[in-house]
Formats: C-alpha cells, structure tokens, sequence
C-alpha cells in the first residue's frame, strides 16, 4: 500500500507526537473510559516534552464524538509546533500509543494497512442508485461524510417504471405491449445513468472494490451497460434496498463478511507473491538483513512484515520504505485473521518485494 499522504508529513523536522488511539463511543462507559485512557496518555506526554498547548488541541479533536459509528481508532501525529496529520481509523489500533521523541511512531498505524480498503458501495432500483464511499481517509460507509457530493444519489430520469395491467380484451394488446416497451426502456436507460455515473467513480476514486445490491432486474440491466474496469471489481451482497439499506443490521453484516473475504483475499495474494518471488526469480527478500540492504539500494517495492512478530528495528525500516517510495503491508500472523488466515512465511517477520534485482541482491 502507498501512503504518499504519511510520507510527506515526515519530511518535517521533529521532535514528534505520535498518538494511536481506541475512540470507540457505543455508550456511556466507553465515552467515560476514553477520557481517563486520554488523560493517562496526556500525563505521558506532559512529562516527555510535548508542549500543552498542542495537547490542548489533540484532547479537543480526540474527545470529540467521530462520525463514524462502531469500534474505530484515531491516529495523529504533530510537530511540537503544528498538527500534520489527524485521521480516524476504520478499526481501533491492536496497541494504544502515546509516544514524543526525535522519529514518529508508526508501527500501530501500519499493522491496521489490511482494513485500509477503499469501497464503492451501489444500491441500485430501477429508478436509479444510492452511492456510498468508504476510504481510508473517510472509514465511514454508513454515517458521516460520503465523500461523493451531488453523486451520492443518482436518478435516471426516465420514469415510465412500472407495468400495468390493462386488461380489456384482446383491443388493449397493441397499448400493453407499446406501454411495457415503454417501461423495459425507462429502466435501460436509468441503469445506463447509474453506469455512466459509476464508471467516472472508479476511474476518480480508484477503489479496492465495488460492492453491488439492490432490484434483481435493476442490477442485471446496470451489469449489462457498466464499463470492463469497474465490473471487474463488482462483487455483489445480497440485501439491499434505496434508502434503507445502512440502517439494517442484517445488511451491514453482509457488508462485513464481503469486505473481510476481500481482505482474506489480498492477505493470501500477498503471501504467494513473497513465496513465489523468492522461490522463483529473486524478486523477494525476507530477513532483517536483506530487506535493510534492499531499502539502502532503493529496491523495494513493497515492504511486508507480520503483524505482532515484527523485528527489533521496524521503526527505522518503515521510514525508511516511506523515504523511497516503497509501499507498506501487514500480514495477520495467522492467529487472528479471517479464513486464509495461517503463519506468514516472513524470516524475522519482514520481507521485500522487489522492484529490480542484480546479483548483489541476497538470495
């Protein structure tokens, strides 16, 4: 995964603040026990050098209620001078943190990379779709800003849409048969709307995967005119209807299960190409030693480690894939992943996937 987004943050000068943080609200207990695990941290903070005034701004941002609903985290990092960054997360870190020093801490952040998946979620009728965004930047499927403006809703226009029955005899035949061709076209034309609409979005949005519920006949007539690129990414959930969908438990958690398959997915994707790559050709790299040479050189391409078996020293590696460019990946160690989940094959838990190699490279 790139995150030029961090990269650019840490061309500053510190000293840092780095703080990972669980800011679940589901009620009243988990808001009281946020404010005591905030205070904790803020003591911590106080005594190694982080200014109050700073502090002051972070409590205003970290206690105040998220948009988003569930079990979320929160992520800043600030200058002793300047707030660079200040995300919520789609999922509380596995570690709370409050740490200030010289170097940022980005551990907690980047063993939560497998949930960092960008979705496009459409709920299609035959007069139209509801159109949702989920990002890294905006976790949020359900509440909170969609991230789509005037998108967010799309209706065809045509609005010929339902068929009647207009009985009669045998003289009402030409008018039945011209009225339903009538709707069956309203119904192409509004899916070919939404598809119209849908293909701009993957080709602005660029997301991980497009989820798609709604009308049976609807979804069949929007497949039919939707471009290569975004019916590539289509998986379709079950469950869903226009303006109701989110707020039904039953479909959230098909929404879930989809998104986890697909996490499952890229997590064992991961793992053949690491396996492959230093099987076959060299093109990966794994061990603390190598994956160190492979960054000085400026080789990697993509930097993988194992969540909870990372090596003394993973701090400094993950800067310096930031500083070159290289992307950044956590595995699940098999003990708490989803259905693919087994040990990754990561010597010292790290590995490289590499953008070149010569016969320097280790082997």
């Amino acid at each position: 995964m790139k995150l030029p987004w961090l990269k650019d943050a840490l061309d500053r000068s510190g000293p840092f603040t780095s703080i990972h943080l669980d800011t679940t609200r589901t009620d009243p207990q988990s808001a009281a026990e946020l404010e005591t695990r905030w205070g904790q941290m803020r003591s911590t903070l106080t005594a190694d050098g982080t200014p109050q005034a700073l502090l002051e701004r972070i409590e205003e941002s970290v206690l105040e209620p998220s948009p988003i609903g569930g079990r979320h985290g929160r992520f800043v990092l600030a200058t002793d001078e300047d707030v660079l960054i200040d995300r919520v997360l789609p999922v509380p870190p596995l570690q709370e943190s409050a740490h200030h020093g010289e170097h940022p801490r980005l551990l907690p952040l980047l063993q939560l990379t497998p949930f960092a998946i960008r979705q496009l979620l459409i709920i299609v009728d035959r007069a139209g779709a509801d159109l949702h965004l989920r990002a890294p930047e905006n976790p949020s499927i359900s509440q909170g800003p969609n991230g789509l403006g005037e998108d967010s809703t799309i209706e065809g226009g045509h609005d010929e849409l339902h068929k009647a029955n207009l009985g009669g005899g045998s003289q009402h035949g030409w008018r039945a048969n011209n009225y339903e061709a009538r709707v069956e076209d309203s119904w192409e034309r509004n899916a070919g709307a939404v598809a119209e609409t849908v293909d701009r979005l993957v080709r602005e949005h660029a997301p991980d995967m497009v989820l798609l519920s709604g009308d049976v006949r609807a979804i069949g007539l929007f497949k039919d005119a939707l471009g290569h690129e975004a019916r590539e990414l289509l998986i379709e959930v079950p469950g869903g209807t226009r303006g109701v969908a989110l707020e039904r438990e039953s479909f959230r958690e098909e929404v879930a299960r989809a998104s986890r398959e697909f996490i499952d997915r890229c997590q064992l994707e991961l793992r053949e190409r690491f396996t492959e790559g230093r099987a076959r050709d060299g093109a990966a790299v794994g061990g603390t030693a190598a994956v160190s040479q492979a960054l000085e050189r400026g080789q990697v391409e993509e930097l993988l480690f194992v969540t909870g078996q990372e090596p003394e020293g993973i701090e400094s590696l993950l800067r310096d894939a930031l500083a070159t460019d290289a992307g950044i990946s956590a595995l699940e160690n098999g003990e708490d992943g989803g259905a693919e989940a087994r040990p990754a094959p990561l010597p010292d838990g790290v590995g490289a996937l590499l953008r070149w190699r010569d016969e320097s490279t280790p082997s």
